[in-house]
């Protein structure tokens, strides 16, 4: 034996990875998945467990096949998920229902109990998490609506540890992943039933708890079978996504913070004690290291927006990139690079700084455009895009030591967009600090990869496999004219995005995204 898996159930995909005990990924296999709405269920989201199984023993299958390695070399096997992703077993160990993380259909739950502004600063405080994602408003909508799966209902499982019950048979759940459903107590880092009463519901639904890198059991006889797995190989508590993403960053002391720039930029600040937010404006979650939490902060559609902008505006850019064989985003990047901070006076209205409580964004829009028009109008716009990202990060992580009292000396800036050096220098500059920039590929992955060499015994601790893993792709100052005069930037997007929020909350214009019952 001598590799680890990391099973990664994302939300629009499943990967299987095969790492070496260097950390090093030797074989990666896929498949997309779609979840399905319920018929005549506004907002559902469904999850097949029995067709995505299907999926998953065939990335494990491949991924086994492709690294030329048989099941008996895989040490230990640990998972990572999309998170508020839940499963329902029955006694017999059956699933009975199952949603995705995007799953909506509780809006009506989670304001009958979110009516009570007490019960929710109450839940917050003890878990971190509002009722907009958490798994009781859609229980709740669960024992109003299909009575009978409700009160057949044995255990609920996060969708990480439920393929990890798949391969071993064995019910746990863990604090990283278990935080987001709102069943976790902050506090214990233990699965509370005393949360699930607050929220009008049974006590008796969750297994028993324990911390990312134990092993649950070994890959029963059947699971070897289906996956090609050997029934020595250990099964280990892995996490969250966004927790092993920010563990395989190397992200296991206080203090220490993150950014992961892709289609959304979550930020995470490493907290040293189960302190939440007295204004409930970020999410709280326990780190997937033991005595460590994480707040949460997330820019909505940074990522997305980037795209629109290019496949809405950019068809010149884009004939030039045919011609040229080279990326659009790539010529759109080197033309913002000289336009001057501030994108000539162009205000972009897209993501809001995070408010957990009230969680909604103005609509989408640009202030202030010229009527010149041309391809520099388009690089101010493309640049405002870029700087917008940036902003919105420096609030968020400037909320987050305010209530906290931690401060990041550096910043880590990883994903997509850290790929970009003008986006990168743009990122230190509006922080005011310097940025390092990792080299890993697959944080996501690898943090599950840690889990597993650790519950294998191969390090003392997941935290130990992470940092012994991790390596550098550079560095990035700041400048300290520059930082500046993004200050008077930064006043300017929060003076004109008040406003664009009075009008979306008055119906007049359509919000970016909202959470269920905001």
């Amino acid at each position: 034996m001598s590799h680890v898996m990391a099973i990664d159930a994302g939300t629009g995909s499943v990967r299987a990875c095969i790492f070496d005990l260097h950390g090093s990924p030797v074989a990666i296999s896929q498949r997309s998945w779609e979840h399905d709405p319920e018929p005549g269920v506004p907002g559902s989201m469904g999850f097949a467990t029995e067709r995505n199984w299907a999926l998953i023993v065939e990335i494990v299958r491949e991924a086994l096949a492709k690294s030329g390695l048989r099941g008996d070399d895989i040490l230990a096997v640990s998972s990572t998920s999309m998170r508020e992703g839940i499963v329902l077993l029955d006694a017999e160990g059956r699933e009975i229902w199952a949603c995705a993380n995007v799953d909506a259909r509780a809006e009506a739950e989670v304001r009958a109990l979110a009516a009570d502004p007490r019960l929710e600063e109450r839940i917050y405080a003890a878990t971190g998490q509002t009722f907009a994602l958490a798994a009781g408003p859609r229980l709740r909508w669960l024992k109003s609506h299909r009575p009978d799966l409700y009160e057949r209902a044995d255990t609920v499982l996060m969708l990480s540890e439920w393929v990890l019950y798949r391969l071993s048979g064995e019910r746990a759940i863990e604090p990283s992943n278990g935080s987001t459903s709102g069943f976790v107590s902050l506090a214990s880092r233990r699965g509370d039933p005393e949360l699930l009463r607050m929220c009008g519901l049974r006590d008796d639904l969750l297994p028993r708890t324990e911390e990312p890198g134990t092993t649950i059991g070994t890959v029963t006889a059947a699971a070897a079978a289906e996956t090609g797995l050997g029934t020595g190989t250990r099964v280990v508590l892995g996490g969250g996504d966004a927790q092993l993403a920010a563990l395989g960053l190397g992200l296991t002391e206080p203090g220490e913070a993150a950014i992961i720039a892709g289609t959304f930029w979550q930020q995470f600040v490493n907290l040293p004690t189960a302190s939440a937010d007295p204004e409930m404006r970020v999410r709280v979650n326990a780190a997937a290291v033991p005595g460590l939490w994480q707040a949460e902060a997330i820019a909505f559609h940074t990522g997305t927006a980037v795209r629109w902008f290019r496949d809405t505006f950019a068809h010149e850019e884009q004939q030039r990139a045919r011609a040229t064989g080279s990326d659009p985003l790539d010529i759109l990047t080197e033309a913002a690079a000289g336009i001057p901070i501030g994108s000539d006076g162009v205000i972009p209205i897209f993501s809001d700084v995070m408010n957990y409580r009230r969680w909604k964004h103005a609509a989408p829009s640009f202030l202030n455009l010229s009527l010149e028009g041309g391809a520099r109008v388009r690089a101010a716009m493309f640049r405002s895009l870029l700087e917008n990202a940036a902003i919105v990060a420096a609030l968020n992580l400037e909320m987050v030591e305010g209530f906290s009292g931690t401060h990041a000396d550096e910043v880590i800036f990883a994903g997509g967009s850290a790929k970009s050096g003008v986006w990168a220098q743009i990122v230190a500059d509006v922080l005011g600090r310097p940025i390092r920039i990792p080299a890993v590929t697959e944080a996501t992955a690898q943090g599950a990869a840690a889990c597993a060499a650790a519950g294998a015994g191969e390090f003392e601790t997941p935290s130990a496999a992470a940092r012994s893993w991790l390596a550098w792709d550079g560095a990035v100052e700041p400048d300290a004219e520059a930082h500046q005069t993004y200050e008077g930037v930064r006043e300017r997007w929060a003076e004109a995005y008040a406003p664009q929020r009075d009008l979306m909350n008055a119906g007049i214009t359509t919000s970016l995204w909202r959470a269920p019952g905001s």
